[in-house]
């Protein structure tokens, strides 16, 4: 790679394809969680969730439309790793009241990535001056923390109990 490809701006460039990608995994496998709850506070949040998505994903557009690029993922192998965990406790807890908290689990694990990389393209797109992108992976970081939030209050009010 030669050193002018080796910038931020470069790679910001490429943790967003990586995050656009990994957004496209979780729109994917959410609505086969949300089947699989057994709570119904659980199913809707899984379904807000989706719909939350669906929105940062065009977020996401729009900070590529800003580069003046296309949108296009990179395959987001951690995802694909957290996606495959979500699946297994589908299929192992499917029986289970421990089902529930096993998909609050994966979801969490998916929430806590979604924050990080949010996190970091907001401070490097802050540091490029990239106002738009800033305002963007904020509101999407936002979301994500709050979606994290209500998971913890269902664990800790429900999921968790029932489990136990």
């Amino acid at each position: 790679m030669a050193s002018q490809s080796r910038t931020l701006e470069n790679l910001m460039l490429d943790t967003l394809k990586d995050i656009y990608s990994a957004e496209k995994q979780v729109l994917r496998v959410l609505p086969k969680m949300g089947k699989a709850a057994r709570s119904e506070e659980l199913k809707k949040a899984l379904e807000n969730h989706r719909k939350e998505t669906e929105k940062q994903i065009e977020r996401l557009e729009k900070v590529f439309e800003t580069l003046d690029k296309t949108p296009r993922g990179k395959t987001c192998e951690a995802m694909q790793g957290l996606v495959a965990e979500g699946e297994e406790i589908m299929e192992e807890f499917s029986d289970s009241d421990a089902l529930d908290a096993g998909l609050v689990s994966a979801n969490q694990s998916i929430e806590h990535y979604e924050i990080a990389r949010y996190g970091t393209l907001r401070t490097w797109a802050r540091q490029l001056g990239m106002d738009e992108a800033v305002k963007l992976f904020e509101e999407n970081l936002e979301e994500e923390k709050k979606a994290d939030a209500l998971l913890t209050k269902l664990a800790e009010q429900e999921a968790n109990q029932k489990a136990a």
